[in-house]
């Protein structure tokens, strides 16, 4: 199975309605399922084939600008009806035209005094004292009293302002003294496991159960159920797993895959942003070999596809090298992939090539791989971190296999919430952080709560138990990624133009406010609010 949300599988398109015959024969016989039995399922095509029309973003597709030529037209249309409006005076034709009407004025004509001019003559004095004071006295008294109910309602409304402020930091607050009181007692029931205190572990989980009975309410709540459930099944469960691996589930899956994709920028982030710096790699090659740590569905490369077949020339051929685990991908799952993108190859005119091996063969000490050796071959990485949730020390063994092989460049997606450099129970204080910013986006939607209930039920609670027991499993801690990928020699590189505008474009075309993406030194992070959601990077080694 995947890793929760990490697998950037781009499932765009998939008509579950085309899987109904198939389905029902898995089903029928999910007691004893023969891996080969799928490869007559056809999913991933009709899924991919509409991928190019909903989501397929290439370098024509651009935001419309508006027309300079039409913006200067209509200014100087304005201009020409106004012509005082076009330049300003000179002081020296201020002057001039001052000057000129100064003396081609006829002098004024002088005022005749019929009024009695003699000894008793008194001049008009004016009063200074301001008009108000002239008014009736009644007249006074109101406008006093309207200046006055004026200040009061001011007050009123400052006074308002402030309450309004006060009651909306009260309830933060209290929203916060809410949310860490759920959390504490999960991280407090890891740290017993990992001090191994596994009945008091089990004593605060049990309490827990009466507040946390059902995964609803707030994104933190539900979050914190799952984890929750992932502490106990760690403690009783043989098994590692309360998720069964049938073909019913398998499309329960897929199906949560293409809500996902449809209502979260996530998934289209990841694939289009990775996959565009693999083509700028790419370019002018004929043949590409694709060594990829996390598969999936297969729907990333399925894209790429799509954008080799438009290549001048005729598309290269393609061959991807997945590594799976067999604690963290079924025979179900990787016959399907495989499969699926052999029949989308075909459909493509490209030469294509799959093979699948062992991740614990590279624990070996001898590379199933060897370095390329072709000019006309070009390799690529495609390594992401939470790929390694189930197992986070073989990521440095994984670095090492990864710099023998001297590929053009390496590709690389963070989650956020893959801390293995943190204790036990700080990890999974930051994985409840991180999980509960994922809930929060999606609750933004507006999603039906069928579609997010399918979502949480086969994608975000699948993962959060392989980043709980895997992490378990080893608990030994080790250098943030970023430090392994440097001290291993690998360079960050950064992202071109095109690719941040593509991504930023992505973002933009979600119907909800509150996505966006920020440019950290080499990395492009797309945020929900002020909050990490998934990170790309490019390396060179």
């Amino acid at each position: 199975m995947h890793q929760g949300f990490g697998v950037v599988d781009q499932v765009f398109g998939f008509d579950i309605s085309q899987m109904s015959s198939a389905s029902a024969n898995l089903v029928a016989n999910n007691n004893s399922i023969d891996p080969s039995s799928i490869h007559g399922i056809n999913l991933l095509p009709g899924l991919f084939q509409q991928q190019q029309q909903q989501t397929a973003f290439n370098q024509d597709e651009k935001p419309q600008i508006l027309n300079p030529g039409m913006i200067s037209n209509q200014n100087q249309h304005q201009f020409v009806q106004n012509p005082a409006m076009l330049l300003p005076f000179s002081y020296s034709q201020l002057q001039e035209h001052h000057n000129s009407q100064h003396f081609s004025s006829p002098p004024p004509s002088k005022r005749l005094n019929s009024g009695p001019v003699g000894v008793n003559y008194v001049p008009k004095v004016f009063d200074s004292r301001p008009p108000e004071l002239f008014l009736p006295r009644q007249h006074q008294q109101q406008q006093q009293n309207h200046q006055f109910q004026m200040l009061q309602q001011q007050q009123q409304q400052k006074q308002g302002m402030i309450m309004n402020q006060k009651m909306a930091t009260d309830e933060l607050v209290n929203q916060q003294q809410l949310q860490q009181a759920t959390i504490n007692p999960i991280c407090q029931a890891a740290e017993l496991i990992e001090t191994g205190n596994p009945v008091h572990a089990q004593g605060i989980l049990a309490r827990l159960n009466h507040q946390l009975s059902l995964p609803i309410g707030k994104p933190y709540q539900r979050t914190a159920f799952y984890f929750k459930d992932a502490l106990q099944l760690l403690l009783h469960s043989s098994n590692n797993s309360n998720l069964m691996d049938t073909a019913c589930n398998l499309i329960f899956k897929i199906g949560a895959y293409k809500s996902f994709s449809e209502i979260s920028p996530i998934l289209q982030f990841a694939n289009f942003t990775c996959n565009q710096v693999l083509l700028e790699a790419f370019e002018g090659s004929e043949r590409i070999h694709i060594v990829d740590f996390d598969i999936g569905y297969g729907g990333q490369w399925a894209s790429l596809m799509q954008e080799l077949a438009l290549k001048a020339g005729g598309a290269p051929s393609l061959k991807i090298t997945a590594f799976a685990s067999p604690s963290s991908h079924d025979e179900l799952e990787l016959g399907f992939t495989q499969e699926n993108l052999r029949i989308f190859a075909s459909e493509m005119n490209m030469p294509f090539e799959l093979e699948i091996l062992s991740l614990e063969s590279l624990g070996s000490g001898s590379w199933p791989l060897p370095p390329c050796t072709s000019e006309k071959e070009v390799t690529a990485v495609n390594l992401p971190i939470g790929s390694f949730s189930n197992d986070p020390s073989t990521l440095p063994v994984v670095l090492r296999f990864v710099k023998q092989l001297s590929p053009k460049v390496v590709v690389s997606l963070d989650r956020g919430c893959d801390r293995s450099d943190l204790p036990f129970a700080h990890h999974v204080n930051h994985a409840i952080q991180s999980y509960s910013t994922l809930l929060e986006s999606l609750d933004a939607v507006n999603v039906h709560p069928d579609a997010l209930q399918k979502i949480e039920r086969f994608l975000v609670q699948p993962g959060i138990e392989k980043l709980v027991l895997g992490r378990h499993r080893c608990p030994e801690r080790t250098p943030p990624w970023r430090t392994l990928f440097l001290q291993s020699g690998f360079i960050p590189l950064t992202f071109s133009n095109f690719t941040e505008s593509q991504a930023e474009y992505l973002v933009q075309r979600t119907p909800v406010r509150g996505f966006h993406v920020e440019k950290r030194q080499s990395s492009l992070v797309l945020c929900w609010q002020r909050m990490d959601l998934v990170s790309a990077s490019a390396w060179r080694c």
